[in-house]
């Protein structure tokens, strides 16, 4: 269900409890978010106030956000006038989505002071306004001040509410709702009773017909009112379904903030899979149309190749001219008709380009021989160092796919903007503000970030490599040369290597590991993997080589089936 009035009544309810709580923090970590920190009883409390037009909310949190070094205005102005400060009332009215805190406290003189700081949920429409004790603004984080504006939100001006069209559902009576609805059908209930009483979402409405067969209007006008007086008791909890969550009636429930808290969980969640949807999707358009542009490129190649096949033609062409200047008529010619000594003296027919005379022609041909075959050379250097990237880059797409946290992208990023291909192209993209990898402690290395799949094998350990740099680090640095070292064979996918110490692993073990490594590459949906495993020894990087990229020897091959064990 959207965070509707229904839930906004239920959450400052369970905020009421917060009361005499004295506020002692305050941040911004983005454009849209304001936290504020309570002290109460000896607990520290965190109120999320998020007014994004998505996902928009009011709850308590035990997520923590990033506090900018530098705080935007409008935190200052909230630290000036409510740091110190102890929160009076949690008033929300009928079931509008605004919720106004009242803080009250002394001032330097033990004068008493209060603030009121209205927080306003309506999709795109979201404010955060703070006010003084005669309901003037002070500051708001959106200002609103155009033509066309009903709910004028300026600095120094008396506030007022925004206007509410829809009908109060707490208002009205079992008949005027009977007469609002006015069809026997029931899949049209939940849109007419959402376009008709404000704060009440169609979803919700949706759900509670088809969850506790609410067949009638009258069903549903008694449950909701039901559901609106637990809103005073909290006998309420939030059940999730179909990636969607609902107030449910629940008279066991004594837990305090449980509503607050789930509601966090649910948009924290949501939250992580969206900004690590959109920061993968980012940086795999910045990939693939760089491995468009390099597959181009050997398309190209690969066409000039096929030119440097026909180089041998063009100096036979110059050779057989030369050898018979003298029996050539010494004009321009579009042909001539010659024997092949190289070819049992079979008869061959050169073209020709009229415009010069056949000595020309044959200087022409030795000359188009010369720049092929210096072409060839150089081509033949550019492919292969083509392919090289092309490896590289699509490796990096197998990491981008099986990336699953915002710091594993930021650490692939960091991967990818080393690379001369992609320095220009990744410094938009680059977050300078983003929060560091934490380190494992497994590493040797404090300035390597390296937090590497680990698996128990009865008593052995496997360690998988979640991108290139943590490849190199875990099979070149990390790794005893006497451990063994899996990977599939020519298919892209995550180094591992199985640490004996001392040990001497079964053959039961090996493929369990080598399972395990294909199901860590892009055949991992894939039957019959060929795994290459040998002694870390045997392991080289080659010079100026990308990173991940490695040459092997002494090498075993096992046949497997990826399982995530």
């Amino acid at each position: 269900m959207a965070f509707d009035g229904i839930i906004t009544k239920t959450i400052s309810s369970e905020l009421n409890l917060l009361s005499g709580a004295r506020i002692d923090k305050i941040f911004e970590p983005n454009l849209n978010t304001i936290i504020l920190g309570f002290y109460l009883d000896g607990l520290n409390y965190a109120l999320n106030i998020c007014i994004n037009p998505t996902y928009y909310r009011l709850n308590l949190t035990t997520h923590a956000k990033r506090n900018p070094k530098i705080a935007p205005n409008f935190c200052m102005v909230l630290r000036k006038h409510l740091i110190g400060l102890r929160i009076k009332n949690v008033i929300t009215n009928s079931l509008e989505r605004i919720v106004t805190i009242e803080f009250e406290g002394f001032d330097d003189i033990d004068d008493i002071i209060s603030k009121k700081l209205i927080i306003e949920l309506m999709g795109k429409h979201c404010n955060i306004i703070l006010l003084d004790d005669q309901n003037v603004i002070i500051d708001s984080m959106r200002h609103i001040n155009n033509e066309n504006a009903t709910h004028v939100v300026v600095p120094h001006i008396k506030y007022t509410y925004p206007e509410i069209s829809k009908k109060d559902f707490l208002g009205t009576s079992l008949e005027d709702f009977e007469n609002i609805i006015k069809t026997e059908n029931i899949s049209l209930y939940p849109k007419i009773i959402s376009d008709n009483f404000n704060g009440i979402s169609k979803n919700y409405i949706s759900f509670l017909i088809e969850k506790f067969n609410l067949n009638t209007p009258y069903d549903i006008y008694n449950f909701l009112n039901d559901i609106i007086d637990r809103t005073n008791s909290l006998k309420l909890k939030l059940e999730q379904s179909d990636n969607d969550y609902f107030l449910v009636p629940d008279d066991t429930n004594e837990n305090n903030f449980s509503i607050n808290f789930a509601i966090d969980d649910f948009y924290y969640n949501k939250e992580a899979s969206e900004e690590l949807k959109t920061n993968r999707n980012n940086v795999l358009k910045l990939i693939l149309a760089t491995l468009k542009k390099y597959n181009k490129r050997l398309k190209n190649i690969d066409n000039k190749l096929k030119e440097c096949k026909n180089m041998d033609v063009y100096r036979l062409y110059g050779e057989l001219i030369t050898a018979n200047l003298y029996k050539i008529p010494n004009k321009n010619l579009s042909s001539i008709e010659l024997e092949n000594y190289y070819d049992n003296n079979k008869k061959i027919t050169i073209p020709l380009d009229k415009k010069y005379l056949p000595s020309v022609n044959a200087k022409r041909f030795f000359k188009k021989y010369s720049k092929l075959k210096n072409a060839l050379e150089i081509v033949s250097i550019q492919k292969k160092e083509t392919i090289e990237e092309l490896n590289y880059i699509e490796s990096v797409v197998y990491e981008l796919e099986t990336a699953n946290s915002i710091e594993e992208i930021a650490e692939i990023l960091d991967e990818i903007s080393e690379n001369d291909i992609f320095k220009e192209k990744t410094k938009n993209l680059k977050n300078k503000k983003q929060n560091k990898v934490r380190k494992s402690n497994l590493t040797k290395n404090k300035n390597v970030s390296f937090n590497p799949l680990k698996y128990k094998i009865d008593d052995f350990t496997l360690l998988v490599g979640r991108n290139n740099k943590e490849n190199d680090y875990l099979t070149l640095k990390f790794a005893n040369k006497s451990d063994i070292w899996f990977h599939t064979k020519d298919i892209h996918g995550s180094h591992a290597v199985l640490f004996l110490q001392n040990q001497k692993p079964s053959q039961d073990i090996l493929t369990k590991c080598a399972e395990i490594t294909a199901y860590h590459s892009k055949a991992k949906f894939s039957s019959n993997v060929p795994v290459d495993t040998c002694l870390v020894k045997y392991v080289k990087k080659p010079k100026n080589a990308k990173p991940g990229m490695v040459i092997y020897t002494n090498y075993n091959t096992l046949y497997v089936n990826p399982k995530n064990k």
